[in-house]
């Protein structure tokens, strides 16, 4: 049954949720949340409108304006403006905000580090034959 989208999409997606818990686990306990970390990640190439950022995140508008304010509190972002239109607000890190994301990096890639040591060397190669496959998924627009 390895043809069955259906069913290959049932695997990936359960695969995908157990991944993400474990990553999670990393920051737990502390004062920012994983969904915050994710728009600190948003925010690394560089300064954001507030809409791009609530439709990258399937978010609505407000909801991820109480996320920024919450992150903007903390001294993790910035408000700005957009040189092309100052009616726009963009969001962007500071450098406390780059440093806790890098920090949270370093913990999670040093956490699963330590699960990928436990795969055989097989397991690892098939792992990472996987990876272009996988990269695949999302990135077009339907």
């Amino acid at each position: 049954m390895r043809d069955d989208p259906t069913r290959l999409a049932e695997q990936v997606s359960t695969v995908l949720r157990h991944l993400v818990l474990l990553l999670r686990r990393t920051v737990a306990g502390q004062p920012v949340t994983s969904q915050q970390y994710a728009v600190l990640g948003s925010l690394e190439p560089g300064p954001r409108r507030m809409t791009e950022l609530a439709e990258e995140h399937a978010v609505q508008l407000p909801t991820m304006t109480v996320q920024i304010n919450r992150l903007e509190d903390a001294g993790l972002v910035a408000r700005g403006s957009d040189p092309a239109d100052a009616r726009v607000r963009t969001v962007e890190l500071t450098g406390e905000g780059r440093d806790r994301l890098l920090a949270v990096r370093r913990a999670r890639i040093a956490h699963l580090s330590q699960e990928l040591a436990a795969l055989t060397d097989d397991e690892r190669a098939t792992l990472a034959a996987a990876l272009p496959v996988l990269a695949k998924l999302g990135r077009n627009p339907r």
